[in-house]
C-alpha cells in the first residue's frame, strides 16, 4: 500500500532530507518548506520507504502538489 504526502500550503523547497529508498518513522521530517520566511518541516504520519520524490530544492509547490510518496510498512 502506498502513501501520498502533498503540500498544504504555497512554499517554496528549502531541502529535502531524505532519498528514494530511505526508511523513515512516524514523526520523521522528510523535506522543508519555506514560506514567509519561516522553515516548515514535512513530518510523516506513517512509517515506510520512500518511493518517489517529485520535488528538489527550490521548486515552488502549490496547496495539493505531490511531495513524497511512501511504501507502507505493515506491522
Amino acid at each position: 500500500m502506498a502513501a501520498e504526502i502533498r503540500a498544504e500550503m504555497v512554499a517554496q523547497v528549502h531541502s529535502v532530507l531524505v532519498e528514494p529508498g530511505s526508511s523513515v518513522a512516524v514523526g520523521d521530517t522528510v523535506l522543508l518548506l519555506e514560506s514567509m520566511k519561516m522553515e516548515i518541516p514535512v513530518i510523516v504520519e506513517w512509517a515506510g520507504v520512500v518511493i518517489e520524490i517529485p520535488v528538489t530544492p527550490g521548486d515552488v509547490v502549490h496547496e495539493g502538489d505531490l511531495l513524497v510518496t511512501l511504501s507502507l510498512t505493515t506491522a
